[in-house]
């Protein structure tokens, strides 16, 4: 069963990271300045190995990497 995850990575993700996530379509990016939380489903301890190392190679700072409640609320995009 998914889990939903939230990694908050220091200051904002670059247009070209953010396009380059689409690969990971069922993460969210949202601007939290001065960090960007990025969140979704997470299907098992590899899929999670994988996100963290892809962030990780686009060169991000991963502050935080948190399991989300079930039923937590998520963060809203601020456009």
């Amino acid at each position: 069963m998914p889990q939903h995850y939230e990694f908050r990575v220091s200051g904002r993700v670059s247009d070209r990271a953010q396009v380059a996530m689409e690969e990971f379509s069922e993460m969210k990016i949202v601007p939290a300045p001065p960090e960007t939380i990025i969140y979704g489903e997470v299907t098992d301890q590899s899929h999670l190995h994988g996100i963290l190392t892809f962030l990780e190679n686009l060169g991000l700072h991963i502050v935080s990497v948190h399991e989300l409640p079930e039923r937590a609320e998520r963060p809203e995009r601020s456009d």
